[in-house]
């Protein structure tokens, strides 16, 4: 007999995103193992800083954003047409709920528009489940996709968009078939709005590319290269690393340090090293495309992930480019943050800090600039932790099951567990 596989729509906002490599890696390896699985974004098309691999995945995508508002309206009139009930009750949920910022409450509002529109692609493709990689803005519509047309769903939450919660998401966790999550840390949080079903929520691990070209050298010699790379936004405590590296220079360490990335907080970063008087000690690169991220590693004696929790609860998940540093065997320096405990553990792994703390992140950048032995033997440890826990094959292998079982009716059946 043979196996069926299900058809399943991805919802994101954008598709690919040079910054959402985890995502991106699933959506390639759930494909290759066979998934029919068609994406669909809420907004445009991103052209800029794609690694050559996502521009040829980035065809055949079905897109909306705001040239669709027409044809969004015109199916806002079908539902109600179709079900004059459910639409009426779903216009009185979504639209009127309070949401933690104006960018949250309007992608909520237009995810939920969207999902109207959706929910009649869904209807016409014979799509089977419905996933949203993320538990605010996409989750939405597929929430509302889902109440449309009966299709299950279900969501992923991460780190920003479940800290602050969004105004739904009691609603979404309810009505979802079950909900992933990237961290051990989130479970607990999320079965508080919940009511009680633990089988419900899954830990699925991101699975990240184990091959690197080649291992860094970390050569531990004057000047040290010192390296950090995310988006510049508010959860990612780059103030606080260069609040550190102007202790370091007060101490008279001789090192160099990168920041690569690029977002909102540009401008911020550059005139605090200024004022700082870093000088040549820091450079901001810019965004460096997935394909050449490996010679930053191949370049760094240490790595630092100085994230932090926003004044709103906002924060990081595990940064994935904690176990890409890790599998180039660069030592790393992190906060105490969220789920990054389960990669960096204190002194095994690599070095743990408390969060927005410079002085403990300068002494402990120092104390591992200071050891090469112990630097390379936390990030050899580090690097057998990411192989066993971070493997793509396995990781997406095990959401390849849990979407099959879940869609032939055997999901809170061991056979539909994660690991």
């Amino acid at each position: 007999m043979s196996l069926h596989y299900p058809k399943l729509a991805y919802i994101l906002l954008w598709f690919p995103e040079p910054s959402e490599t985890f995502i991106f890696r699933e959506v390639v390896n759930l494909r290759r193992m066979g998934l029919p699985l068609n994406v669909y974004t809420l907004y445009g098309k991103r052209t800029r800083w794609l690694s050559s691999e996502m521009h040829a995945e980035s065809a055949g995508i079905e897109r909306l954003g705001l040239a669709n508002t027409k044809n969004i309206l015109a199916d806002i009139l079908y539902w109600y047409r179709k079900d004059r009930a459910a639409t009426t009750c779903l216009f009185r949920t979504i639209p009127f709920r309070k949401w933690s910022c104006p960018e949250q409450a309007g992608e909520n509002i237009w995810s939920f528009l969207c999902g109207f529109r959706l929910a009649k692609f869904f209807e016409r493709e014979g799509i089977e489940h419905i996933h949203s990689p993320w538990a605010n803005g996409t989750a939405t519509a597929a929430w509302v996709a889902s109440r449309l047309t009966g299709i299950p769903f279900s969501f992923t939450a991460r780190a920003g968009d479940i800290y602050p919660p969004d105004g739904a998401l009691s609603e979404k966790i309810r009505d979802a078939m079950f909900v992933r999550s990237e961290d051990r840390t989130n479970i607990g949080y999320l079965a508080g709005f919940s009511d009680g079903n633990a089988d419900k929520f899954l830990l699925t691990y991101n699975g990240v590319p184990l091959k690197v070209r080649r291992e860094a050298p970390v050569r531990m010699s004057p000047p040290f290269s010192l390296l950090a790379v995310a988006r510049f936004v508010r959860t990612k405590g780059f103030d606080v690393l260069l609040r550190a590296a102007g202790v370091l220079a007060d101490r008279d360490v001789d090192f160099h340090i990168t920041l690569a990335g690029a977002g909102p907080r540009a401008l911020q970063l550059k005139a605090l090293a200024w004022k700082l008087r870093l000088g040549r000690r820091v450079s901001f690169p810019g965004f460096v495309p997935y394909d050449r991220i490996s010679d930053l590693f191949h370049s760094a004696d240490v790595f630092v992930m100085p994230s932090v929790v926003h004044s709103t609860g906002d924060r990081d998940g595990i940064p994935t480019v904690i176990m890409e540093a890790l599998l180039h065997r660069v030592p790393v320096v992190a906060s105490d943050v969220s789920g990054i405990s389960e990669v960096i553990r204190d002194h095994q792994t690599g070095l743990l800090v408390p969060e927005r703390d410079y002085l403990a992140l300068a002494n402990a950048i120092e104390s591992m600039l200071g050891d090469r032995e112990a630097a390379l033997r936390m990030a050899e440890n580090g690097r057998d932790l990411v192989l066993r826990q971070f493997d793509p094959e396995k990781n997406h292998k095990n959401v390849f099951d849990l979407y099959c079982n879940a869609a032939a009716g055997r999901f809170g059946r061991s056979g539909a567990k994660m690991p």
